[in-house]
């Protein structure tokens, strides 16, 4: 796949990003190519809508899905104090890979995370909080939300706000009202012509959503007029 460079405005700035695709990560039993690895347009709607909506200095941030690392590279480069990239083990020397051509060793760390997975999540949270969640492009497969939910809700404190960008296909509807399902409110923010603003080549339709958990009071309900989805 090659190497990218994606400009993002940071600090009144373009700054670029340095990010590896890899086309030679596979998955171990079925032989199939693991598609995390590459960059999907939905982490480049998030990371291009980021600079102008969102305040990460000072926060620390956690990416679900991380795949490439985008979004989380890009709350780095807006000021975040800790970000955590994670995602399955084999997508992980990829993370690494990304991390330390940004240079951003030491601020920006890698874990495996399996989605309600008990075992994994406890060892994120026993060590950390997080005041910011980030996803993108998760919303592609409806059995994956109840793991998916369980691990929000584990991560998720008081004052936790999460983030989601997707592109809107036929089982993206599904994948969210699985989430509701579990308790979740999902707010849509915008969708209106966000392909073209963030620079995604093709004409298809991409959204960024809020997702708050059961309880309301443990995450920031953004005060941007929405539309619940």
């Amino acid at each position: 796949m090659g190497v990218r460079e994606i400009q993002v405005a940071a600090h009144n700035l373009n700054h670029s990003l340095i990010v590896h695709e890899l086309d030679d990560v596979c998955d171990s039993v079925t032989g199939r190519p693991l598609t995390g690895s590459w960059l999907w347009d939905s982490a480049l709607v998030l990371s291009h809508w980021m600079p102008t909506h969102l305040n990460f200095h000072g926060k620390a941030v956690i990416e679900l899905g991380a795949g490439a690392g985008l979004p989380g590279l890009t709350a780095a480069l807006l000021g975040a104090t800790r970000v955590l990239l994670t995602d399955v083990q084999p997508l992980l020397a990829g993370l690494l890979k990304n991390v330390e051509a940004n240079g951003f060793e030491g601020r920006v760390d890698v874990r495996e995370l399996v989605w309600g997975s008990d075992e994994s999540i406890s060892g994120l949270t026993e060590s950390s909080t997080f005041d910011v969640v980030l996803m993108s492009d998760v919303f592609y497969d409806p059995e994956e939300m109840v793991g998916l939910s369980r691990t929000l809700k584990r991560i998720c404190e008081e004052g936790t706000e999460i983030w989601a960008a997707s592109e809107l296909r036929p089982w993206t509807g599904e994948c969210l009202n699985e989430l509701r399902d579990q308790g979740f409110q999902v707010v849509e923010i915008v969708t209106s012509q966000l392909g073209v603003q963030e620079g995604v080549e093709d004409c298809n339709e991409f959204a960024i959503f809020q997702i708050v958990p059961p309880l309301a009071e443990n995450c920031n309900v953004s005060t941007t007029p929405v539309r619940e989805f």
